[in-house]
């Protein structure tokens, strides 16, 4: 039997179950014996007590603690409590992960909480066999692990009969919640949610869990769906409560927050002077130069303890991983373009290891279990402070040591990024989660979704599956009307069923590709023999090269021996040398407008609240002798550069604003071109009377970006829109009004750079 992972229950000197005042005597009798006498817990932490009362009363919650704070034991113990006293039979309760390796580390957990009451727990994603999901379809667990992608298989595939499946749904638990609610797997996720709830014919209790938010009453409101407002909840915070960041477009809704100890959020807009409080941890900052540096540090510091790398670019992962091997370091890879068998083994393996290194992308930041970490080290910087305390949280688990992390930058920008990420973690500020504006291509899915699931569907009652939750009802219409109009749907005696147009673009593979809303690159699969190792950008199999094709995958160097292309394979042997790795990407991201400014603030004198090595320390000094032109305590700065005739503005407002601010300039920026975090270029004639005229007024006229058609191709389902709405959806997601309406009404300098 499971007894949990000792980082889930409470800390020395934790509250007592015994006494009759506690809130865990209000959990089932043989739920408190166990965590009692299986677990041998003294108590329940702070979190776990607070979430009893809420959860058993079938509040809507959000559980907020940092990672390993004990938010799955705070979820289920009330939930599995509720089911047997209420005797809730067949499936009922549906624990959502992100990501397929989390619910694989939390299974085990689960399956030993459920069998202290004589119920079960399974596993359903896309690497469960078929065998394993025939079996749970003859006789459904009372808990199911699963995915929102693995949900909507279940409820248009012929083989699942869903009503039957899903009629006893009662809670639904959704871990790591801040990873859905920041993209369009979020949206996915609630429109499915109604969908389940029409189904089982009553509201659903809906739990999230996270750990890093800063606009935690506002994401409760948005987990809660069509039921916000309406559903009874109140707000519990044991410690303290945390101030809300407001989110445009939303109002804080009921329901219940739980959140023992959460940093507040402040202002994106940090002063330079404002000299900020050193928060707990041990973070070092340091400038290293280059990959080779790196590797040379991780080989020799901190030998004999497990490190867990984190890079922001399966590249890096394999650039690093490569340089480690070659130095005799046990190393292992993990990130998403790996295979699933080659991260298991490099993750178990990790796991029971001492002296070794595992090197990753953002795979291991949402709570895997990968055993006893001594310390994280960043390579170069994460765009979020969400996604850095993620990842420090890994680290201090045992008692007696303390959370710890190591920034080993690359080149100058990563330094000035990483040094700005510190510097908002010094004040306290996490940011908001927002969800992406405007998700029509979604809203299409869904609706074609809706039709392969129950057949036929009415064309006026077609809504009602979403209860009204917003994107899905009264403004997906004119969709609805394209997706007719273009034969995706069909349409005979006022019921709606999928088209020939439909079959043709996502019939493959039984509409498989409808379960999920977000676009992968096309990868070729990698094997060696019949081993697959994982997945390679087509490009290096197509550019020219001399000598061997060398490829660079899973930290090794692969020699391309056959390529099937008809089958999107090829096939490898090892070799020596040093193979290239390469993934394209469909993002449209970029800094923040918090991060960017906190950059320019580090620009002017600020250093983070952290050790800096002297290599940093030097480096940095360097880079501010060259700021002085691109920044100005006073407000904003344009340019000109005598000898290439460059003019910018330096806004230091991130990617979004600065793409705002360039479309809304007609005729004083440049057109067309690539806006970054820092500037946007201007005309190369421009003079100052055209910057008057160029920009009074523009604060009230701004624009939308204009969009790239091939951009439009990282928009899944953007083919199911009339062309002009699947523009305006990316276009609104590129823009950042009330930033760009902010940076004009700054002062603006105007300097000379030599």
């Amino acid at each position: 039997m499971s007894a949990g992972p000792p980082d889930a229950g409470p800390p020395d000197g934790g509250s007592s179950c015994a006494g009759p005042s506690r809130a865990a005597d209000a959990l089932h009798p043989v739920v408190l014996h166990h965590i009692v006498n299986t677990l041998c817990w003294p108590g329940l932490r702070p979190l776990q007590e607070a979430a009893v009362g809420p959860l058993l009363a079938g509040s809507d919650a959000l559980l907020l603690a940092p990672t390993a704070g004990g938010k799955t034991e705070a979820a289920m113990f009330p939930l599995i409590s509720r089911m047997t006293t209420a005797g809730w039979r067949g499936l009922s309760v549906l624990y959502v992960c992100p990501i397929k390796a989390l619910l694989n580390n939390l299974l085990p957990r689960l399956e030993g909480y459920a069998g202290w009451t004589g119920r079960r727990a399974a596993l359903w994603h896309g690497d469960v066999s078929a065998a394993q999901r025939g079996r749970i379809l003859r006789g459904p667990p009372d808990i199911l692990l699963t995915t929102p992608e693995s949900i909507e298989s279940m409820l248009v595939s012929m083989k699942v009969d869903h009503r039957r499946f899903f009629a006893g749904l009662r809670a639904v638990v959704v871990d790591e919640v801040h990873a859905f609610a920041g993209d369009d797997r979020g949206w996915h996720l609630l429109a499915v949610l109604e969908r389940l709830t029409r189904l089982a014919g009553r509201p659903i209790q809906r739990v999230g869990l996270s750990a890093t938010v800063g606009n935690p009453r506002e994401l409760l409101g948005w987990l809660q769906g069509s039921g916000a407002g309406n559903r009874p909840g109140k707000v519990v915070a044991p410690e303290t409560e945390t101030p809300s960041v407001p989110v445009p477009g939303r109002t804080a809704r009921g329901g219940t927050a739980v959140s023992p100890t959460v940093s507040p959020a402040v202002s994106p807009t940090v002063s330079p002077m404002t000299p900020p409080a050193v928060p707990p941890g041990d973070v070092e900052l340091d400038y290293v130069g280059s990959v080779s540096n790196a590797a040379m540090i991780l080989a020799t510091l901190h030998r004999g303890e497990k490190r867990l790398v984190f890079c922001d670019s399966k590249r890096l992962v394999e650039e690093i991983g490569h340089a480690l091997r070659a130095r005799g370091v046990t190393v292992f890879l993990s990130h998403a373009s790996l295979s699933a068998d080659e991260r298991r083994r490099s993750e178990q393996a990790f796991a029971e290891a001492r002296d070794c290194v595992i090197v990753a992308t953002s795979t291991l930041e949402l709570g895997i279990d990968v055993g006893d970490l001594d310390r994280v080290v960043q390579i170069d910087a994460p765009a979020t402070v969400a996604s850095f305390l993620q990842r420090i949280g890994r680290t201090g688990r045992r008692p007696g040591s303390v959370r710890n992390c190591l920034f080993l930058t690359l080149d100058e920008d990563a330094l000035l990024q990483a040094a700005g990420l510190l510097h908002l973690w010094g004040q306290g500020y996490v940011e908001p989660v927002t969800a992406p504006p405007e998700p029509r291509h979604v809203a299409a899915q869904q609706i074609l979704a809706l039709c392969l699931q129950e057949h036929r569907i009415g064309d006026r009652t077609w809504q009602e599956w979403w209860n009204g939750l917003g994107p899905f009802g009264a403004p997906a219409a004119p969709i609805l009307r394209h997706l007719l109009a273009c034969g995706y749907l069909d349409e005979d005696g006022g019921m709606l069923f999928i088209g020939p147009e439909a079959e043709r673009r996502f019939g493959r593979r039984h509409f498989m590709d409808m379960t999920a809303v977000f676009t992968a690159a096309p990868e070729f699969t990698v094997l060696s023999g019949r081993k697959e190792i994982g997945r390679t950008d087509p490009a290096l199999l197509t550019e020219e090269v001399e000598g061997p094709r060398l490829l660079l995958l899973a930290g090794r160097t692969w020699r391309v021996t056959y390529i099937d292309w008809p089958r999107r394979r090829c096939f490898v042997e090892p070799a020596d040398g040093h193979g290239r790795a390469r993934w394209g990407g469909t993002g449209y991201g970029g800094l923040s407008f918090a991060l960017s400014r906190a950059m320019r603030s580090v620009l002017l004198g600020v250093d983070p609240p952290v050790r800096l090595s002297r290599r940093a320390a030097e480096r940095l000094a360097a880079v501010r002798e060259d700021a002085p032109g691109v920044v100005h305590p006073g407000g904003t700065v344009v340019t000109r550069n005598p000898g290439t005739g460059d003019v910018r503005w330096w806004t230091w407002a991130g990617f979004r604003t600065n793409t705002t601010l360039a479309a809304t300039l007609e005729g004083v920026a440049v057109p067309g071109q690539r806006v970054d975090h820092g500037s946007v270029r201007l005309r190369d004639d421009l003079t100052s009377e055209m910057w008057r005229t160029g920009t009074a007024g523009a604060a009230g006229r701004l624009c939308l970006p204009d969009v790239d058609e091939k951009a439009l191709n990282g928009l899944k389902f953007s083919a199911a829109l009339p062309e002009r709405l699947a523009v305006a959806t990316l276009a609104a997601r590129l823009a950042d009004l009330d930033g760009a309406a902010a940076v004009l009404a700054e002062p603006v300098r105007w300097s000379v750079r030599s």
